[in-house]
């Protein structure tokens, strides 16, 4: 008998969203009764607790070559569908399958594919037709840009049925999942990727490679953020099907969405390549807008009573991180408030500093203020990694927030076809996301410090930091003829 969707995630451990938090019903503790507080979300704390002994070391793991690598894409309501369009340019992939619940965006997407040579069967027959595409035996790559819930359990399954995964971000949203996600690719060694965009985006190459080359000295503290106005998002079906969104942030108050600012300076700091978080601690305002959104929502549509007054996510979340070696991350969120768009990017060190927003971003070597323009792009030049001078052109032609989207599909395809290790592997994937649920548990345990797990099992210390040198690989082509340079663009 075929297993339901229903059933696996029952049977795999994995349930909604309310429930794998812990959420009690309104979501809140009282901040002078001891007891609550150490009960509330105990099962965060509980699994951030316990301990899981290495199965495989997947950190430098160099899988067997693909020379061809084929795809299937699970998701392709958004990002999914331009995902599509952007691997048909890559030489060397074959988009095998595409699955989506909605046969409309499955058919949008297959109609994005810009060359020739891709079969790109359809399954759009229920909720449980990924499990088919996952299934496949002419599958290498699981491409899955689904809503947040589904992420860890059908990346799990994939890696299960002996596919490598790329899976959008967060990659999990319990402490939990994130262990499973860790677990089943050592089992299987099979990678895990996380589709951390903003890793590639240029100016955060370029200050990690000045990192890298020691411009700024000594580290001390960086900062990262996802602050932009998505607030009307959350009440539109079509841009966040069935209101997925909205119901995260009804039900969870931490920084759900973390890992657009925090991967970019975890690369800089070398977390989890010869560092590693110890604790956090987080505070979240309260909501001043979504519940009013709501509000106004459901005068129109009184689908949305049902979420009046529910105990929707602090506007504003911060969230602070120390290293073991003594250095600290600043993590905000906030994605419904009126603010220009930030992720604020910033790098600090013993000789130097650097800083992306406001736009355009700048460097520093003292307190008497920024580098002028003639003095940053010699800089600029000086320090551009291998990647962008091999692909940032094309890149930029292609689109997908101003080219990063593209150069992280081919540095993964790259790696896949020359069985390189991959930029961003299952220890980041779990290490990004598990601040969701950490900084739940601060926020309802007013503000107390959490500490952070290691999903390296102390490999950390040993493990090599990720090459951008392009020294081996580089090799994968683009079909430059199909590039309109046109591709449509979407919000990060």
């Amino acid at each position: 008998m075929a297993i339901s969707r229903r059933n696996f995630l029952k049977a795999a451990g994995f349930t909604g969203a309310a429930l794998v938090t812990g959420c009690t019903p309104t979501g809140k503790t009282s901040g002078t009764d001891p007891k609550a507080q150490s009960e509330a979300l105990g099962n965060i704390l509980s699994e951030a607790q316990k301990t899981h002994a290495q199965i495989f070391n997947m950190s430098g793991y160099c899988a067997p070559k693909i020379e061809n690598v084929r795809i299937g894409f699970i998701g392709t309501g958004n990002r999914g569908s331009a995902a599509v369009e952007r691997m048909s340019y890559i030489e060397g992939v074959n988009i095998k399958a595409i699955c989506d619940v909605r046969p409309e965006k499955a058919q949008a997407a297959k109609e994005r594919i810009k060359t020739t040579g891709h079969e790109a069967i359809l399954y759009t027959d229920g909720d449980e037709d990924w499990m088919n595409v996952c299934k496949r035996d002419d599958i290498d790559l699981i491409y899955l840009c689904t809503h947040w819930e589904l992420h860890a359990p059908i990346a799990i399954y994939a890696m299960e049925q002996g596919k490598h995964v790329a899976l959008e971000v967060p990659a999990a949203t319990t402490v939990e999942d994130c262990w499973k996600l860790v677990e089943t690719s050592e089992k299987t060694k099979k990678h895990c990727v996380i589709l951390e965009n903003c890793c590639y985006d240029f100016f955060e190459l370029l200050t990690l490679n000045m990192a890298r080359q020691g411009f700024f000295g000594e580290l001390i503290h960086c900062e990262g953020a996802y602050i932009h106005d998505i607030l009307e998002s959350f009440v539109n079906k079509e841009k966040r099907y069935d209101y997925w969104r909205l119901k995260e942030n009804a039900v969870r108050n931490g920084n759900l969405y973390p890992t657009h600012g925090l991967g970019p300076v975890c690369q800089i700091m070398n977390i989890n390549r010869g560092d590693k978080m110890e604790y956090l601690t987080s505070m979240a305002s309260n909501d001043f807008n979504t519940n009013n959104l709501v509000k106004e929502a459901a005068k129109k549509d009184p689908y949305f009573n049902q979420y009046i007054d529910k105990p929707f996510r602090g506007n504003m979340n911060t969230t602070t991180i120390r290293t073991k070696l003594g250095r600290t991350i600043l993590l905000q969120h906030d994605v419904t408030s009126p603010r220009p768009y930030s992720r604020l990017h910033t790098v600090s060190g013993t000789k130097a500093f650097a800083q992306k927003y406001p736009l355009p971003g700048k460097i520093s070597i003292g307190h008497g203020g920024f580098l002028p323009e003639d003095e940053y792009e010699k800089l600029n030049k000086q320090y551009t990694p291998a990647i962008i001078n091999k692909i940032g052109d094309l890149a930029q032609k292609v689109g997908g927030h101003g080219g990063m989207d593209f150069m992280m599909d081919w540095r993964l395809i790259d790696c896949l076809r020359n069985g390189l290790p991959v930029d961003m592997d299952v220890y980041d994937a779990a290490l990004w996301s598990v601040m969701g649920p950490l900084s739940e548990w601060s926020i309802a345990n007013r503000s107390n410090s959490i500490e952070i797990p290691d999903f390296t099992n102390g490999s950390w210390a040993t493990n090599k930091p990720v090459d951008i040198s392009l020294a081996v690989g580089g090799t994968t082509g683009v079909q430059e003829s199909a590039i309109k340079g046109n591709t449509n663009q979407i919000n990060i």
